[in-house]
């Protein structure tokens, strides 16, 4: 018997594989009206994190994730709700992601763990480190480049010494990435970034992890133990260590070989209306665990950026499909001008070929584009349509 089948008491919530599935829906925004009010900063404390990625190809993840939620939010928008203010931060969570500022305390544990480290893959001499530190405080915040260069000249890990100081001071906890510039980190000293209230690392390692768990649980409405652990990366012991006193519930899901624990708010209202109907980046919190992903949903997918041409399925960024609260396809999206052309096209029936060429150009639209032309789609019989589709939409 696992930790985990230990920890479960009874279970107070029978719940089928519909139920599980909309709960997940609703809790991450993609079910009922989205809170437009809260906007991007609202998605952004709602989901608790927000991956980055560098791949960009109709736009960079982050923004792809508060645009399927809300739509069409202009992209300067996108950045501005995320960095203005200190609002956010960014550090290593489920990955590299955005950050609320108010979960800055709930990473105490993470930073405290770094500071312990005895060993560090790159040597770095203490005056490199405190000559940065030096420097971020004279001069305000700066990136790896103003701070001296971020490599050497040699593989992109090659990183110069005010990039390795720069960056392990950005994993202690000393220095905050505050916004991104050009996609280069824009680094400032915690003191100054981190408002003081929310700068002391006082909360000790188990609430930082029950806070993170009870966090993850209602951001995923339902979730196993695995689930909870990968949401920020967290170890299945650290899990199992705060669950009883997480405030999540003992549920049963249909077809779960797993125990699993859900959200008591979402629990006490049955999630209703619209389903949202959106292209997903590969790196959206829906769908970027992908047990968790073919479990909810039966949609097996992964990012084939990093797969050798030959041996890609599905295509370099492939976007899966959500419509009717299920994943009914994905695109391989590109931008030629003010053209998205949908390089590969994947679509389970004829029912989810109008929510594709929908989506698609609900999304050419966001990115400046006036047309959209379909390559290639894996079923000839419904490329005809998607053609069709296509057509008269675009007029």
């Amino acid at each position: 018997m696992t930790a985990a089948t230990q920890l479960q008491p009874k279970p107070v919530t029978a719940l089928s594989h519909d139920d599980a599935r909309r709960l997940a829906l609703r809790a991450q925004g993609l079910l009922g009206s989205p809170d437009r009010r809260g906007g991007v900063r609202g998605v952004l404390r709602h989901l608790g994190s927000v991956q980055l990625d560098t791949i960009s190809v109709l736009a960079r993840s982050h923004e792809l994730v508060p645009y399927a939620r809300l739509g069409a939010v202009g992209r300067s928008a996108v950045e501005a709700a995320y960095w203005d203010d200190t609002r956010s931060f960014e550090y290593w969570s489920h990955a590299a992601c955005i950050l609320p500022i108010e979960e800055w305390p709930l990473f105490a544990f993470r930073r405290r763990a770094y500071r312990a480290r005895t060993t560090w893959h790159h040597d770095l001499p203490r005056a490199a480190y405190d000559a940065v530190l030096a420097q971020l405080t004279a001069e305000g915040p700066l990136t790896a480049t103003e701070l001296g260069g971020a490599k050497n000249g040699g593989p992109w890990w090659d990183w110069s010494e005010a990039k390795i100081a720069v960056e392990r001071a950005l994993m202690l906890g000393e220095v905050v990435c505050t916004e991104r510039r050009g996609w280069k980190r824009v680094y400032d000293l915690a003191e100054r970034a981190v408002p003081e209230p929310l700068r002391a690392d006082d909360l000790g390692d188990t609430e930082c992890v029950r806070r993170l768990v009870a966090q993850a649980g209602a951001a995923m409405g339902v979730a196993t133990r695995a689930d909870l652990a990968d949401y920020h990366r967290l170890r299945g012991e650290q899990v199992d260590s705060v669950l009883a006193d997480s405030g999540l519930l003992p549920v049963q899901v249909e077809g779960w070989s797993k125990p699993a624990w859900a959200d008591p708010a979402a629990l006490a209202a049955p999630p209703r209306g619209r389903h949202r109907t959106t292209l997903l980046s590969p790196f959206d919190s829906l769908i970027w665990d992908r047990p968790r992903t073919e479990r909810i949903f039966g949609f097996t997918h992964r990012l084939e950026a990093y797969v050798p041409r030959p041996k890609r399925i599905h295509g370099y960024f492939a976007m899966p499909l959500l419509a009717g609260g299920q994943l009914v396809g994905r695109v391989d999206p590109a931008r030629e001008g003010t053209t998205l052309v949908a390089r590969q096209v994947s679509v389970a029936d004829r029912k989810a070929v109008r929510p594709m060429a929908r989506a698609l150009y609900e999304a050419a639209g966001w990115v400046g584009c006036d047309t959209v032309r379909l390559m290639r789609c894996d079923d000839p019989a419904l490329a005809t349509a998607l053609r069709a589709e296509l057509t008269a939409i675009g007029g």
